[in-house]
């Protein structure tokens, strides 16, 4: 009995194998919201009016998938931590982290700004209107996504890609064409908004990655009779 006591005291907290869907979950909810906000924007005209009414509920709708779509992105960021081990450098973690934060901060300002001239229309469409009050908030929400957030994000892929290729602790090619996003998200923006799914595309496909590897893993591990062998 002593001793399954002082085995289960020496077991540690590990991330669970299936963690890396979070960064699934975060693919659907942001692309989800961004395609909404395209859609609802119109192409001829930014001030507020009868298209806004039609609207309004899918920008809410979009707004409020972003909080749950920034929670997922967190828990993506700790899987691709825990890939590293004890590989992590801190320069390089640095970096990580920092650009990760950025781009969820700037996403989440961008949402802010539109959820709060949202609750103004609510409030008062004679508020808004003639204001540019509402132009503004797009504006702005737009230019902190699409450009800003963007760049961060090609910068938080560039990282990975240099630690995937000094760890290898992903396959080579995934960290190459990592380079190559990141240098479409760093060069590219402003030539078309949809540009901005590159990067929700890329977090679907590494986590998928991970979830391959870890199965992979998790079978190598087994023994003959299916058991789990220990360390």
């Amino acid at each position: 009995m002593a001793e399954r006591a002082g085995h289960l005291a020496q077991r540690k907290l590990r991330t669970p194998r299936a963690a890396a869907v979070a960064g699934i979950l975060f693919a659907l909810l942001f692309g989800t919201s961004w395609v909404l906000i395209r859609l609802a924007l119109p192409a001829e005209t930014l001030e507020p009016s009868a298209w806004l009414e039609q609207r309004a509920s899918d920008l809410s709708l979009a707004m409020s998938l972003i909080p749950f779509a920034g929670i997922s992105f967190l828990w993506f960021m700790g899987v691709v931590r825990d890939r590293m081990g004890r590989q992590e450098d801190q320069f390089f973690s640095t970096l990580f982290f920092g650009s990760g934060y950025l781009y969820l901060g700037m996403t989440f300002a961008s949402a802010a700004m539109v959820g709060g001239a949202l609750v103004l229309y609510a409030s008062d469409l004679d508020l808004l209107a003639g204001s540019g009050v509402f132009s503004l908030a797009l504006v702005v929400s737009n230019r902190l996504n699409s450009v800003y957030a963007m760049r961060m994000a090609g910068a938080f892929m560039f990282v990975l890609g240099t630690i995937w290729v000094r760890t290898r602790v992903m396959p080579r090619w995934l960290a190459l064409i990592t380079y190559l996003l990141a240098a479409v998200l760093l060069i590219s923006i402003g030539f078309t908004p949809w540009v901005v799914l590159v990067f929700p595309a890329w977090v679907f496909a590494i986590s998928v990655a991970i979830l391959v590897l870890n199965y992979r893993s998790t079978r190598n591990q087994e023994g003959p009779d299916g058991l789990t062998v220990d360390d």
